[in-house]
Order: structure tokens, then C-alpha cells, then sequence
């Protein structure tokens, strides 16, 4: 069996520099492949990981995700180009196309269809990072240089004068069929949310047969370490009926739509209505035990290795671990 890598999620940790850097190191020391960062509407999902790239010298430094909307594919490339120079090289790109709640309620920029934005964007985005020719793309969303009606007319193509990083690993993160066959065909590697160890076939199986060799899956998984199994599920049922109940609309929820797919589709409509009705404390009561030990680590650690063994023999190349205390960091570490 392959062997997989451990990541570590960095959400929770904004703008404490101090915190940031003792949980980057301490993640070093205990073995971590990885550490990941995001963003919604607060947080960059760049700007900790250069931070961290200063206090450590192997943790490779993975976006899990940077929104595409938030940035065109020239800048993210820059961004990408300055910090592979900044970290020798040990960025891994997670990109995502968020939803219209984020896309055009805070960017302020149409929300266009996933899949042919993140294949246009791919497009034009690996061109910049190989910074071998003069930047050119013409597409339906994307058209480098621009030349729209409001255009002066006097866009002409560059290259990057940074050192090229064409094998920056780019990871997207999809949820949909359609986004995960593109994923699959045009990209290095899926980052999956609520993932599950045990029913993926049925949600990512058919996409992921075609997956070329070296094709990266890599999961975010909340984990909680306790002696109280009730407990430890009860801090996590927040962050599952978050996502199943309120990122997104009725008609346009995808992590719903996910984990209707995995069967639990009666569980997800009701979590829907409880948490747009406003009633989040029932909300996150209705998420049902299986649901969480499906998608989530918790638990005594002896329990959690049991869990881990599951998620091993499914076909991840990285597990992404979010915990709900940084204390937990090196426990699980020693799992590993």
C-alpha cells in the first residue's frame, strides 16, 4: 500500500504570528509532511504560509484552498512564483471555485460555471508558472491579454521574469462529478472536504478510476482526541452542520449534495432545514452519530487508530488533519 502523508490544518490560527510559528514548528518536529491553510472572507490563505516558510526549513506549504475568484490566474501565478523562491520550492497549490455566496457577496464578481472557469484558469495559470513564453490565452471566461469592448487596446503579452515553477503540484478542490472528472484530467491531485473513508466509491469511485499515476487525494478530516466519544462528537457536529446546513443555499449546497450521495440524504435535508430556519443548536443536534464517525476522527486515541487504519486503505496520498485543540497536534502525530 502506498504510503500516506500527514498534513495539518492551520485554520483557527489568524493573525497570531506567535501561535502560527510554535504550531508550524511543533508540526515539524513531530513528523508532519505538510501544513495547510485557507480562506473565506478574513484570511488570506498565502500570506501564514510564507510565514511559516521563515520558521521551517521541510514542511512542504499547501492552500487548502485559495479561491480563483479572489484572483486572477496572473496573480496567483506571481504569488505561487514568489513563494516557491521564498520556501525552495515546497509550495503545493489547493485552489477552489467557491460558491456565488462568497463569490459574488464578498468579491463582488460573477460567479461563473466551476467547471470551465477552473479549466480555463488552469490553463492560463500553468502558463505563467513555466515562464517559457509570452502569456496568451483566449477562452470564454479568460482572454490574456485582455480585449474586451473597455479594453485600451494596448495590453501586450509578458512573460514572468521570476524563475519559472511548472511543477508546482496543483491540487482543486471539487465536489461535483463533473468537477472531479475535470479535476482529475486537468490537474495533479483533488482536495476533498468531508470525505468518507468508508462510502467514497459511490461519490468519487467512477471519477477517480481514471486518475493517472501520482494523482494526489488529500482530504481535510476534523479530528478531536478524548476520552468522551460523546464529547468529542459533539465538537465537531458545529463545523459538519455548518457545511451541510449553511454553506450554501437550498438550491445550490454542494457538501449537502455530497453527502446525499454517500446515503445520507433524509439527514442532509433535515440539517438543511433546521439551520436555514435559524435553529443551529438543533442543526448540529441532528447530525447523526454514524455521519460524524464517518467523516471525522474522534475520540480515545486507541479508537482513532482504529479509525485511521479505514481512512489508510481508501486512496488518499495525503490526510489533512483539522483538530479542534492545537493540543492535539502531536497525539496524533503519534499515531503515525
Amino acid at each position: 500500500m502506498p504510503k500516506v502523508a500527514l498534513g495539518l490544518s492551520l485554520a483557527g490560527i489568524h493573525g497570531d504570528a506567535a501561535s502560527l510559528a510554535d504550531v508550524a514548528r511543533r508540526a515539524e518536529r513531530s513528523g508532519y509532511d505538510s501544513v495547510w491553510t485557507g480562506e473565506a472572507w478574513g484570511s488570506d490563505a498565502f500570506t501564514p504560509l510564507a510565514y511559516v516558510a521563515a520558521v521551517t526549513s521541510r514542511l512542504r506549504l499547501g492552500t487548502a484552498i485559495a479561491q480563483m475568484p479572489a484572483r486572477t490566474p496572473a496573480t496567483t501565478a506571481m504569488t505561487v512564483l514568489t513563494l516557491q523562491q521564498l520556501s525552495q520550492g515546497r509550495v503545493l497549490l489547493g485552489l477552489g471555485a467557491s460558491g456565488p455566496q462568497v463569490v459574488e457577496g464578498w468579491h463582488g464578481v460573477p460567479y461563473r460555471p466551476p467547471v470551465r472557469m477552473t479549466r480555463e484558469y488552469l490553463a492560463v495559470l500553468r502558463k505563467a508558472l513555466a515562464a517559457t513564453e509570452r502569456l496568451e490565452f483566449s477562452g470564454s471566461v479568460y482572454t490574456v491579454p485582455y480585449t474586451g469592448p473597455d479594453s485600451t487596446g494596448q495590453g501586450r503579452p509578458l512573460r514572468s521574469t521570476m524563475p519559472a515553477a511548472a511543477d508546482t503540484p496543483i491540487l482543486i478542490a471539487a465536489l461535483g462529478p463533473k468537477n472531479v472528472a475535470m479535476a482529475v484530467a486537468e490537474a495533479d491531485g483533488l482536495l476533498p472536504y468531508l470525505w468518507s473513508p468508508t462510502r467514497w466509491s459511490g461519490a468519487w469511485g467512477e471519477a477517480l478510476e481514471k486518475a493517472p499515476e501520482g494523482f494526489q487525494v488529500a482530504p481535510t478530516v476534523l479530528a478531536c482526541v478524548g476520552d468522551d466519544l460523546d464529547d468529542c462528537r459533539d465538537q465537531v457536529r458545529p463545523r459538519i452542520a455548518l457545511h451541510i446546513g449553511g454553506m450554501g443555499s437550498r438550491s445550490r449546497n454542494f457538501y449537502a449534495s455530497l453527502v446525499s450521495r454517500y446515503g445520507y440524504a433524509d439527514e442532509a435535508s433535515r440539517i438543511q432545514d433546521l439551520y436555514l430556519g435559524g435553529d443551529r443548536a438543533a442543526a448540529c443536534a441532528a447530525v447523526p452519530d454514524e455521519l460524524v464517525d464517518d467523516l471525522a476522527l474522534v475520540g480515545p486515541l486507541t479508537r482513532i487508530a482504529d479509525q485511521l487504519a479505514t481512512w489508510r486503505d481508501s486512496p488518499i496520498t495525503t490526510l489533512i488533519v483539522e483538530p479542534t485543540d492545537l493540543a492535539m497536534v502531536e497525539p496524533i502525530a503519534s499515531l503515525w
